[in-house]
């Protein structure tokens, strides 16, 4: 599957995503680094990718057609966190079920908005 993580997600994700299959794509030390969340959108858009972000501001987007949506917002995050809750919602969704689906991981739940 083809994924987009913003750079809050931890490199460690990036690496296990890829071992398991998926194409990341990690705008971190290229120069797209940094871009504005109205681009970052944009650039999954463009080339069909599923977004994982830290950013709620995401979830304004699940009307629109989209590759899927999976928003972190933990209390007190911290990297290991964050890669155990990226990496259980993507083991528990399968890749047919991602686009247009928007999910919302927390410390103890986790939202699907289809």
């Amino acid at each position: 599957m083809k994924v987009l993580v913003d750079e809050n997600i931890p490199r460690i994700t990036v690496q296990e995503l890829r071992r398991l299959g998926h194409e990341v794509l990690d705008l971190r030390g290229t120069p797209d680094e940094g871009l504005p969340d109205d681009r970052l959108w944009a650039r999954a858009q463009l080339e069909r990718r599923l977004l994982i972000a830290t950013d709620i501001g995401f979830r304004h987007h699940r009307h629109e057609t989209h590759a899927g949506i999976l928003i972190v917002r933990l209390r007190l995050p911290n990297q290991q966190k964050i890669h155990v809750r990226v990496m259980r919602a993507m083991l528990q969704t399968n890749e047919l079920e991602w686009p247009g689906r928007l999910v919302i991981v927390r410390d103890t739940v986790q939202a699907v908005h289809a």
